[in-house]
């Protein structure tokens, strides 16, 4: 299928024309059709010879009042029918119109002068070419039509066959993004929602997000009839389960679960209404006419008003804090228009739905610098040399294809030029941690990560594989240099003359008034023993590393089973050192005590 839009014109010429085309009426109202003015959105629907596909139309209001209306129906639909009608030429709503085309970027159109039997056609269609071609839709091809009479009818099928040719195919494997245009309830069914679907697939038992929540496809229809699956681009209608009435309307969207960014603040660049040669004022609050959606915004410039970051001085770079969250990603177009004063302020390209807080000053003017190369295409080098770090699953929701060789854990993606820095940090942060706890056997892991203001620890490990913190090592939960000597010299020396004085009696361990003397006290003897330098048997007690294996030595000539007074006279020691002692092997499963109390080794 193809949906083509009817613009253009404020009279009934429109809705006459498609109901001429397709044997189908539009206006859905009979205040519509009493009026003889299109107030609310219609839809209709043909085929057309050589085309496989049929062609959608919808028909948008002309009316200054109903413009709302308007945009909600131009917005998804990639193709335009301009309708001007002979006997009236080009009209303000029509300026209008094309104005929203133009902000929008519809690059594809036909111009069809209506009601010819009322009035030469020629004036009103060199006139509107002229208009048109100073817009997006450059030079349109033209046919002059009578809705009433039929004449030119067959001239109209053929250029509309061309057009809906010409247009570039949908992405079919797309997320879908689909702008509800109408809800409305069917008895026995329940609620239904409309509008176009612009890429995507979707299938009966799909689950759909609207906002927070999820909602289940359980019936589609497409141009009146049953369809499963139906695919981009075509009208659609959806009968959901989950959802009441009162809580789905025109503006909301219906999207893939987890594959878009929902955002009430973005980075977008403003492009100048057609023909402007400037960038124009932007009032302070504004609407955003999105899809089918018109949410008001209040608008924070990047740069002075007086230094466009743009050198051609017509576009320029502004912040929107939406009174709505919306499912955007970089690259989607839109349009701010000023509702006071009736006029569109110019096309939106979207830059970024997760930006940074501006809290420093001149963070805005640095904040337009970042942005001015930006192309509003989702593009993962890009996200991630803007963002650093950023969770996968918000990459994905850009629309951003994820490379295999990004660097990345526990869901999380890091810039590799980022991994760089935060390496580097990270060896600075080690080296200052030394300095400053130098019994400290190394920055633990927690610290670590808080130090890098990591978003998740287990990223340590990215950053400690990177070449430049090659010169660190992970250890029992602490990060330290590979080169470090461990003790301080005057912890080292301090342990030496301990060893020293424990090299002819090894279980005549120091008093602490000794350790006290060498300066070992808690925290020090705590880094010996962690070293490895000292083993602590028992509180207060410290003897060699090797103690215990001395001690199995001289225990193994006494008889099995020895008691505590032939054990200490054995290892040449006091009752202070030998109970600990006896305790400690036991502890390390070396000996073992019966019942009447006595020790033997195992």
């Amino acid at each position: 299928m193809r949906v083509v839009a009817t613009a253009g014109h404020v009279d009934h010429g429109k809705s006459t024309l498609v109901r001429a085309l397709t044997g189908m009426e539009p206006d859905r109202w009979a205040e519509e059709r009493r009026r003889g003015m299109t107030i609310d959105l219609g839809f209709a629907w043909t085929r057309f010879a050589g085309l496989e596909e049929p062609v959608a139309f919808v028909d948008v209001p002309g009316h200054e009042r109903f413009v709302t209306q308007m945009l909600a129906g131009v917005g998804p639909v990639p193709a335009t029918m301009f309708v001007v009608a002979a006997d009236s030429g080009w009209m303000p709503q029509s300026t209008e119109h094309l104005d929203a085309l133009d902000a929008l970027g519809v690059r594809h159109g036909l111009l069809v002068v209506t009601r010819s039997d009322l009035a030469d056609p020629e004036l009103a269609r060199d006139e509107a070419l002229e208009h048109l071609a100073e817009s997006s839709l450059g030079r349109l091809p033209a046919v002059c039509v009578s809705g009433a009479t039929g004449a030119g009818l067959d001239a109209l099928r053929a250029a509309l066959a061309d057009l809906v040719g010409g247009l570039p195919q949908p992405d079919l494997d797309a997320d879908v993004r689909l702008w509800v245009d109408r809800a409305f309830t069917v008895r026995g069914a329940g609620t239904v929602v409309t509008g176009t679907l612009g890429a995507g697939t979707i299938r009966v038992g799909d689950e759909l997000a609207l906002g927070e929540r999820t909602v289940v496809v359980r019936g589609m229809q497409a141009l009146g009839e049953s369809v499963d699956p139906v695919r981009a681009v075509a009208r659609v209608a959806l009968n959901l389960r989950g959802v009441g009435l009162d809580e789905i309307g025109r503006g909301d969207a219906l999207t893939t679960p987890g594959r878009w960014l929902r955002g009430d603040v973005v980075d977008v660049r403003v492009g100048p209404p057609r023909g402007a040669t400037a960038a124009v004022d932007l009032p302070q609050q504004v609407m955003l006419h999105v899809g089918s959606a018109a949410v008001a915004a209040r608008v924070r410039p990047l740069s002075r008003e007086d230094a466009p970051d743009d050198p051609s001085g017509v576009t320029r770079t502004v912040r929107l804090t939406l009174r709505e969250a919306l499912p955007l990603r970089p690259g989607d177009r839109a349009l701010l228009r000023d509702p006071g004063a009736h006029r569109v302020l110019g096309g939106v390209i979207v830059l970024d739905v997760r930006p940074p807080a501006l809290r420093r000053r001149g963070a805005a003017k640095a904040r337009a610098g970042e942005l001015a190369a930006a192309e509003g295409v989702p593009d993962a080098a890009d996200e991630l040399a803007r963002r650093r770090l950023m969770r996968r699953d918000d990459l994905v929701a850009l629309g951003a294809e994820v490379p295999s060789d990004v660097p990345g854990a526990a869901g999380w993606l890091v810039d590799p030029a980022w991994l760089t820095v935060l390496a580097q940090r990270l060896v600075a942060a080690v080296a200052a941690h030394a300095e400053a706890q130098p019994l400290d056997p190394g920055l633990p892991a927690k610290a670590a990560a808080r130090a890098l203001e990591l978003p998740d620890p287990r990223l340590l490990d990215l950053v400690l594989a990177e070449p430049a913190a090659s010169s660190l090592a992970a250890v029992g939960g602490r990060v330290r240099a590979r080169d470090a000597g461990g003790l301080p010299d005057t912890v080292r020396k301090a342990v030496a003359t301990v060893l020293a004085d424990l090299a002819d009696a090894p279980f005549q361990a120091p008093e602490a008034h000794r350790l006290a003397e060498l300066g070992l006290r808690s925290r020090e003897l705590g880094a010996a023993v962690k070293e490895g330098a000292l083993l602590k048997v028992g509180d207060g007690i410290y003897l060699a590393p090797d103690a215990v294996e001395v001690a199995v030595a001289r225990l193994a000539d006494l008889p099995s089973p020895f008691t505590l007074s032939e054990a200490r006279q054995a290892l040449g020691t006091t009752r202070r050192v030998a109970v600990p002692l006896l305790e400690y092997l036991a502890k390390q499963g070396r000996t073992r005590r019966d019942a009447e109390g006595r020790h033997a080794l195992k």
